[in-house]
Parts: structure tokens; C-alpha cells; sequence
């Protein structure tokens, strides 16, 4: 036992507790609306490129690997660097998933009229349902947590942590979906533990 076992305690029950109501706060139609567009990402030749500013971008880093990793084609295209230009990677059909705990980030809204002027697809990841980005996405995707982890209840932490499990349902959820098998697997994915499992198991 250390002095820290009560913070420590304290913080991990508000992370799997917040996890957990997850099963029954999701919108499952709405999570298969999400689904159903990813699995049409590769075999239609588009992708997916997701953004987020602070701790929502390292959110949307994390998505865009692991849809990779379950051969959706993503990549993450940073706010600052969307309004240089990088938003011309953004194509008729792509998907876009956008990040934004309270749904008003402007750097967050900057990538809305290039999406709807080139008819690429937004999905809007947030918990606020009167925001410009629930109102602007074509799939709104609310993920909800009632209690932060931090001592003020404000620092993004466990809405992240909820956010990212969600994705992960998607993610491999599609996997067992798309034909993806563990030869792919070993394709993609040659480094690393991982690798080395793969190519002894």
C-alpha cells in the first residue's frame, strides 16, 4: 500500500465505470450508420482522414492508425495544417471525422465548408448536440461521459479514454466484417512484438 492507492483507486473507477455505461448510452443504429460507411472506404477506392486539436488530435492520430491497421485507408491531417493547404487531400466521397469534445472548436469547423463543397462525408465525434459540428456532420457520433478523471471534473481524460474504446469496437468490429484475415495481419504489421507473433504463431 502507498499513499497514492486512493487517487489511484479513485481515478481508475471513474475511467472503466464511465466505460462500461458506454454499452447502454451508445447509439447502436447510429454506430452502424459508422460501420457501414467505413466498410464501403477501401473497396471504393476513398479514405478517411480524421482531425482533432490537443488531446482530441492525439485521439484522431490513434483512429487513423488503427483504421489503417484494419486496411480502412486513414491518415490524420492536422488543423494547422488543413488551413496551408492540407485540406486538398480531402476528395469527393472521402470520410472525414472530425473531434470535438464541446463541437465548436473553430479550428474543428474550418474542415466543414471544404467537406461540404467537395461532397466528402463528415463524421462528427462530439457530446454537445446543439453544436455547429453535430448540426453540420452527415453521421453525428455523440460519445458522452458524465465525470472526467481529473479533481475538477474538466481536463479531457476520461472522454478521451471513451472515445478511443469506442473506436476500437469499430474498428474491429469492421475487421470481422471486411474479409480481413491474419495473412493481412502479417502484411501490414511485420514489426515490432506484434511481428514477431505473428511469424512464430
Amino acid at each position: 500500500m502507498t499513499k497514492y492507492d486512493n487517487s489511484l483507486d479513485r481515478i481508475l473507477d471513474i475511467e472503466w465505470q464511465e466505460i462500461k455505461k458506454l454499452k447502454d448510452k451508445l447509439n447502436r443504429d447510429t454506430v452502424a450508420q459508422v460501420i457501414e460507411l467505413l466498410l464501403t472506404v477501401k473497396p471504393q477506392g476513398h479514405k478517411v482522414i480524421t482531425a482533432g486539436c490537443g488531446t482530441s488530435g492525439t485521439v484522431a492520430r490513434r483512429i487513423a492508425h488503427t483504421l489503417s491497421v484494419v486496411e480502412v485507408p486513414a491518415f490524420y491531417c492536422s488543423p494547422s495544417n488543413s488551413i496551408h493547404g492540407g485540406m486538398g487531400a480531402i476528395q469527393r466521397d472521402d470520410v472525414v471525422i472530425l473531434l470535438s469534445k464541446g463541437g465548436n472548436t473553430q479550428e474543428i469547423l474550418n474542415y466543414i465548408p471544404v467537406c461540404k463543397t467537395k461532397q466528402a462525408k463528415i463524421i462528427g465525434v462530439s457530446q454537445n448536440d446543439d453544436s455547429i459540428l453535430a448540426k453540420s456532420s452527415d453521421i453525428y457520433l455523440k460519445i458522452h461521459v458524465d465525470n472526467e478523471a481529473d479533481r475538477w471534473n474538466i481536463c479531457a481524460s476520461t472522454s478521451c479514454t471513451a472515445i478511443i474504446a469506442v473506436w476500437d469496437a469499430i474498428a474491429f468490429t469492421i475487421m470481422e466484417y471486411n474479409g480481413y484475415t491474419k495473412d493481412d495481419l502479417v502484411l501490414t504489421h511485420p514489426g515490432g512484438k506484434v511481428g514477431e507473433m505473428l511469424r512464430n504463431g
